[in-house]
């Protein structure tokens, strides 16, 4: 043995450094002994817990303080609102939660089970084309077919010089502005999630169910409706259960259709009546059906959980279908995508550019994308900090606080964005308020409210909105480095911090990056915590994009409109990409 090789093998000491072949490289300076449990384990285990239990209470405290200013409201306004708005709105919001539902279930599993499993013409576009919808928010849609089924609109006007009428007065369509307006709009731009999360299922389904199925006698349509539906109950559950809570999360389609619902009504409540402890009160009524979709969903997928073989199991052959059997598939696959996507992604793209056409761009359209991209970029940067401090204790300091953490990561997803922004307000302004006392008595100056005048009131809202998002984004991620790396990096002397930074964020980056565009996304796409939260004369892209259609002028709104459907097109490719091994 040379003299060489006991100094490499020695044990590292305390100051000095080690290189590490790979991704790791480790400076000791500030690292204790390997070996030395108390030191090296149960410290930084201990600094993980503290900081996940620090991000779930932040997670959690809108909804705690929502609690409180309700409370702190009149009492005397319950009879007001158990008389005049909340049967209304109630009955509103549960019938179009069930409509949506309903059709939005029926639109996701159909097209999944068509492209899944029959062969016809186009039937690979398909498959990837009818996700093009998530890229459409509703309010967004609400808008363009407000203007394209207008009395006077383009497909009303065809339609009378077609049938040789001369006025709106002889012959105009159902008013679009109805509940079944409503329920058929967000329906088909909803649908995708049961789409995506359903066909995943019909994919991994081993082909050997169908066909003992079809073998003892059943039907292709037989066995869908007693093989492959019952098997992917818990993934429509998933699916239905995200439309359901993107529907109670709509403020601008309900309210642009006419339509009354808890959400519109506590944004009414606080924005048009200026009570906020009465919109309070309201949005604790609306969590109600938020935690009853939650158990439904959780009790949508109990039970319900399948073995596999150990082989990989042979996916469905898809069967080839006649000319005009194929035809009607692809007339039927092509509808949810037509009304989703085509028809109002079309009338923006045609609406803008005769805008800018006539009058060019708007002066103040630069600001207000400005102002989109910096304030969703913060909110990513945010969300996707604190959803690695919550995956991450899972992994290193797994145990009761990281899981609940975790769990209380999903409260900001789960309630409405209206909810959200109530709690974030109180919670802030209270701060707010602290701050500007604080810098009176000591320093004898007027700073107002800092927080909320400068956007971080709506930041905040953004971090805990899409925190799950994260969370789940960088879990994926780390789940799929194997535990091997950590004992590797401990070995050579790493810590938790060191072996996060040089051996887990490199190799989660492709999940990282695909939480941040899907987080950066629904930013942009957010409105009703924008609308409640954003501070004087500011604008983005979606306040913008309400205000004009609020005004009527749709063709200012186009432009900011069509912005936010292309971004939004940058998921929607993630997703058609990950899936084009379904075809």
């Amino acid at each position: 043995m040379s003299p060489e090789q006991p100094r490499r093998w020695r044990a590292p000491q305390r100051g000095r450094g080690m290189r590490l072949d790979g991704p790791v490289a480790v400076g000791l300076g500030d690292l204790d002994e390997v070996g030395d449990p108390t030191r090296s384990g149960i410290r930084p285990a201990l600094g993980w817990r503290v900081a996940a239990a620090a991000v779930a209470l932040l997670a959690a405290a809108p909804i705690l303080t929502l609690v409180v200013l309700a409370l702190d409201g009149s009492v005397g306004l319950w009879p007001h609102l158990v008389a005049h708005v909340l049967p209304r709105a109630a009955a509103n919001t549960a019938l179009l939660l069930a409509g949506v539902g309903s059709l939005a279930a029926g639109i996701g599993c159909g097209t999944a089970w068509l492209v899944t499993a029959y062969r016809f013409p186009g039937r690979g576009v398909l498959a990837w084309a009818l996700i093009l919808p998530l890229a459409i928010p509703t309010y967004i849609a609400a808008y363009a077919y407000l203007d394209v089924l207008h009395p006077v609109g383009p497909v009303q006007s065809w339609l009378r010089w077609l049938l040789g009428y001369q006025s709106a007065r002889e012959f105009r369509l159902p008013d679009i502005r109805s509940m079944t307006g409503c329920i058929l709009l967000l329906s088909f731009v909803l649908y995708p999630y049961v789409y995506l999360t359903t066909r995943a299922m019909f994919l991994t389904q081993a082909a050997t169910l169908i066909d003992a199925s079809r073998t003892l006698g059943a039907s292709y349509g037989a066995a869908f409706t007693r093989v492959a539906l019952p098997l992917a109950r818990p993934a429509i559950a998933v699916g239905v259960s995200l439309v359901l809570m993107e529907t109670l999360n709509d403020i601008g389609a309900s309210e642009f259709l006419g339509i009354q619902t808890l959400t519109v009504s506590i944004y009414a409540t606080w924005v048009n009546r200026s009570d906020l402890a009465g919109a309070a009160q309201i949005a604790l009524v609306l969590l109600v059906p938020v935690a009853g979709l939650v158990a439904a969903e959780r009790f949508g997928r109990r039970q319900r959980s399948f073995a596999a073989s150990a082989q990989r199991p042979r996916r469905l052959e898809p069967r080839p279908l006649g000319r005009t059997a194929g035809m009607l598939a692809l007339a039927l696959a092509s509808l949810p995508v037509l009304v989703g996507f085509v028809v109002p992604a079309a009338y923006l793209a045609w609406s803008a550019w005769a805008r800018i056409a006539f009058a060019g761009l708007s002066q103040g359209l630069l600001a207000t994308t400005w102002n989109t991209v910096s304030v969703s970029a913060a909110g990513t940067l945010g969300a996707l900090a604190l959803g690695l401090i919550v995956a991450y204790a899972g992994r290193a300091a797994p145990g009761r606080i990281a899981s609940l953490a975790a769990r209380l990561s999903l409260a900001g997803y789960a309630v409405p964005g209206t909810v959200l922004a109530i709690g974030v307000l109180y919670g802030v302004g209270a701060l707010d308020r602290a701050v500007a006392w604080a810098a009176s008595t000591l320093a004898g100056a007027s700073v107002g409210l800092v927080l909320i005048g400068s956007g971080a009131a709506m930041v905040l809202a953004y971090t805990l909105r899409f925190l799950a998002i994260a969370t789940g984004s960088v879990e994926g991620g780390l789940s799929r480095i194997p535990p091997s790396l950590d004992g590797a990096a401990r070995t050579m002397g790493a810590g938790t911090l060191r072996t996060l930074y040089a051996v887990h964020l490199p190799l989660a980056k492709p999940a990282l990056a695909s939480g941040a565009i899907l987080i950066f996304v629904d930013c942009m796409k957010e409105l009703p915590a924008t609308l409640l939260l954003r501070p004087l004369n500011f604008e983005t892209l979606a306040t913008r994009l309400y205000g004009e259609a609020a005004r009527g002028t749709y063709e200012d709104a186009s432009i900011a409109a069509l912005l936010i459907v292309l971004v939004s097109l940058l998921p929607v490719a993630v997703l058609a990409r990950l899936g084009q091994d379904g075809r």
